[in-house]
């Protein structure tokens, strides 16, 4: 599959952290996330995901919780092999991700775009291992 199947603007449906020990899943940012992730034709793409339902702040406090309901990355990405594709990070909701490559495996069925990512320790799961599985759909070409 290649970079052209990628392209568009895609729609979350859902986002789950899936716990390799238990095989259990677990909504990351709600039942009913927000969020889109743009793939463009020369090789860049952009996502930005919340929690549905936030409410403003007005303190560090109310603020540094938004933070945690939220998370948004971009840079240059490339195909490597037949269904992964790697983001080199530009700029980032976590400074730590920046200069980093994000690797995600995706596969496309009519208009549904499934990625998984690398197995990790996730700060939401403390101390437990697992992948996030993200379901979009297209809602637009390049």
């Amino acid at each position: 599959m290649g970079h052209e199947n990628l392209l568009g603007v895609w729609k979350l449906l859902s986002l789950q952290f899936a716990v390799t020990d238990s095989g259990e899943c677990r909504d990351m940012y709600g039942a009913d996330p927000l969020g889109y992730i743009f793939i463009t034709p020369d090789n860049r793409m952009i996502t930005v995901i919340t929690s549905k339902g936030r409410k403003p702040s007005d303190n560090e406090s109310g603020d540094a919780d938004l933070f945690k309901s939220m998370m948004a990355y971009s840079g240059r990405f490339r195909i490597d092999g037949a269904d992964q594709f790697v983001t080199e990070v530009e700029v980032s909701w976590h400074p730590g991700w920046v200069g980093t490559e994000q690797a995600r495996t995706f596969s496309i069925v009519d208009d549904i775009l499934s990625i998984t990512t690398a197995e990790t320790l996730h700060p939401m799961f403390p101390g437990q291992k697992g992948r996030g599985i993200l379901k979009w759909q297209r809602t637009s070409a390049f």
